[in-house]
């Protein structure tokens, strides 16, 4: 099981590969697992937001977790998606996900209900005292439509079970606060690509990324350059991947853009299961010249 000290650098959101007719491509998953982890990444993220948790079936889910797993073979750390509106669900799924020997599991709070502190502590007490491998806490409230204010993250970090957090919340300065707040209690990694190095420099332990599913050899160069000391270096890679972090993160959605960047680089990302949107030729356009850009195709 993972430890929060383990809980650091590069942690890849991987995509779901799906065959022509929308069902799961186990084939292809382990392909792209293949690549990620030659690139020496420090884990992978399944059925996350860029895995297409929430458009899975149950035994979907489960599946595509222990194909990583399997793949994987223990030389990384494997953390399972297992968010759902209700603690109940949310429970089995994490239960799931410890079945088939994930590391971890990462959960959002609920979604669609607004919900008040207290039952967000709540969710996640009883969902740890239910479950028997570490939690690590994802804070997006972009899409959940519950925030977990700073507060509420220290309160959190003292449940047993809860090793980390992923804070994909926007603001910087929620994470630089989430950090003086907590302390070493947890491990903090962002989910934002473009606050990577920023994040690094006021404490953050490393990054749960969707880019590094398309340039992970460069988010681990980022991450070893800061681990060294070399700020100069670690501050180039970063504004370098910039031209493509931003297509990770706004309108119309980041599945899309990364399973044709992946496409576009010759591993078999299949297309996003709907009612997820499928890219224009223009944005198409922008992501293979940001990868050439980057010296990753010929124009």
């Amino acid at each position: 099981m993972l430890t929060r000290s383990e809980l650091r650098g590069v942690v890849v959101a991987i995509v779901t590969p799906f065959t022509e007719d929308g069902e799961l491509d186990k084939e292809s998953l382990k392909r792209i697992t293949n690549y990620l982890l030659g690139k020496g990444v420090h884990g992978i993220m399944t059925t996350g937001g860029n895995g297409e948790g929430p458009h899975l079936l149950r035994e979907e889910r489960k599946a595509v977790t222990q194909v990583v797993v399997e793949t994987v073979k223990g030389q990384i750390a494997v953390i399972a998606g297992t968010a759902a509106c209700s603690t109940m669900e949310t429970i089995l799924l994490t239960k799931d996900a410890a079945e088939v020997g994930a590391d971890a599991a990462i959960v959002t709070p609920p979604f669609y209900f607004t919900l008040p502190d207290n039952c967000l502590y709540e969710h996640y007490e009883r969902l740890t005292a239910s479950v028997d491998i570490p939690v690590i806490i994802y804070n997006n409230p972009l899409y959940t439509g519950n925030n977990l204010r700073p507060e509420l993250i220290a309160k959190l970090a003292d449940i047993n079970g809860i090793i980390g957090l992923k804070q994909s919340n926007a603001d910087l300065g929620q994470l630089v606060e989430v950090i003086r707040l907590v302390g070493d209690k947890i491990s903090i990694l962002t989910g934002i690509d473009s606050q990577f190095y920023p994040s690094l420099c006021v404490g953050s332990k490393g990054i749960f990324s969707t880019a590094a599913c398309i340039v992970p050899q460069q988010m681990v160069d980022l991450f070893n350059a800061f681990m060294k000391g070399n700020h100069k270096a670690a501050s180039a890679i970063h504004m370098k991947l910039q031209s493509l972090n931003r297509f990770f993160e706004y309108d119309p959605g980041y599945v899309a853009p990364c399973k044709e960047a992946l496409i576009m680089l010759g591993l078999p990302a299949g297309t996003v299961r709907q009612p997820l949107p499928r890219l224009t030729e223009q944005l198409r356009t922008q992501i293979r010249q940001a990868l050439s850009n980057l010296g990753l195709l010929n124009t």
